[in-house]
C-alpha cells in the first residue's frame, strides 16, 4: 500500500507539501537527507520551509514509511520504507558503501534472540569497517 494511502487511512491530511516531501523520497533510489529533501520540495514550492521537512519526515517514520539511517557522513539520510530493507557496509576510510543483502542477517538476529533474548529489528542497518581496497593499501 502506498504512503499516500496509509496517511489517508490513519486520518491524516495529504497537504501539497506531505506529497511533495513523498514525491521526492520516491523520486531518488539512493538515500536522501532532509536538506536535499528540503531543495526539491523548495524548487517547486518556494514558500516550503526546513521545519514542515523534519515534521513530515518524523511522522513518516513514527509510521513506518520511512526509515532513517546515518551513513556516517553527519547527515540522517531517509529511505522509503515501500522500497524494501537493505543494509550497507560503509568503509570508514574511504566512504564506500556496499550494499548487504537482508538474508546474511538472519542468523545474527537468531543468535540474538536465542543467545540475548533480545529481538532485533534489523530493518535498515549500517556496518562500519575498511573496504577490501583500504585494508590493502600499504
Amino acid at each position: 500500500m502506498s504512503c499516500s494511502k496509509i496517511l489517508q487511512e490513519k486520518g491524516y491530511r495529504l497537504t501539497p507539501q506531505r506529497i511533495m516531501v513523498l514525491d521526492a523520497l520516491h523520486s531518488v533510489d539512493q538515500h536522501i537527507s532532509a536538506e536535499e529533501i528540503f531543495e526539491k520540495v523548495r524548487a517547486r514550492y518556494s514558500y516550503a520551509n526546513i521545519s514542515t521537512i523534519y515534521r513530515t519526515l518524523e511522522l513518516l517514520k513514527e509510521l513506518g514509511l520511512v526509515s532513517e539511517i546515518d551513513l556516517g557522513d553527519g547527515r540522517i539520510r531517509y529511505h522509503s520504507a515501500e522500497k524494501g530493507h537493505h543494509h550497507h557496509l560503509i568503509c570508514s576510510k574511504c566512504g564506500n558503501v556496499i550494499d548487504l543483502e537482508e538474508h546474511i542477517l538472519f542468523p545474527l538476529k537468531e543468535i540474538l534472540l536465542n543467545d540475548y533474548e533480545f529481538e532485533a529489528d534489523l530493518k535498515h542497518l549500517a556496518i562500519f569497517g575498511l573496504c577490501e581496497n583500504c585494508r590493502n593499501v600499504k
